[in-house]
């Protein structure tokens, strides 16, 4: 997502905890933010009235907190970025839901966009057309070519990483 103004990955946080929470009730409280995160409601004061000084939610003492359509473009990106982290340590690396949970949590506030749109590109393929067998580079490379004739996969995989290496210079 590119934006003027970048959050700190804390900031980043309570944004993706709202949203968790505004997508199960509607809309979040302190209390629940804290327990989500696993602060104090002190902290999650302070947050909510720097994120809502910025214009990412609706805050107010003792009331319902809600994302601002700022915030929830903002919120929606981060869950994007970790989703697509947590799968592919998942589905192609084949770590442990926990541990890949933990470090899309870590990662998902620094990976540059280029990256993270090879990452979901390449992850979304692998759902599409399964790694089922030794031949799932082969049929990677072919999505992205009319040509299936296996004597080109040479070329393919060069057309391919051509493609991804060079999508994000021109961005």
């Amino acid at each position: 997502m590119e934006t003027a103004e970048q959050l700190s990955a804390s900031m980043e946080d309570y944004l993706q905890a709202i949203y968790h929470i505004q997508v199960e009730k509607q809309a979040a409280r302190t209390k629940d933010i804290a327990l989500r995160m696993k602060v104090n409601n002190s902290s999650v004061t302070g947050a909510l009235r720097s994120l809502s000084e910025k214009g990412f939610l609706n805050y107010a003492p003792y009331d319902v907190i809600t994302l601002t359509r700022k915030g929830m473009d903002y919120a929606e990106d981060v869950v994007r970025r970790h989703d697509a982290l947590k799968r592919f340590f998942t589905e192609i690396l084949g770590v442990d839901e926990p541990e890949a949970d933990t470090s899309a949590c870590k990662m998902e506030h620094t990976v540059s966009p280029m990256i993270m749109d090879r990452i979901t590109r390449f992850v979304d393929f692998i759902q599409i057309c399964p790694r089922g067998g030794e031949d799932w580079l082969e049929k990677f490379c072919r999505s992205d070519s009319e040509e299936t004739d296996p004597e080109t996969c040479s070329a393919c995989i060069s057309r391919v990483r051509r493609n991804l290496f060079n999508r994000g210079a021109s961005d």
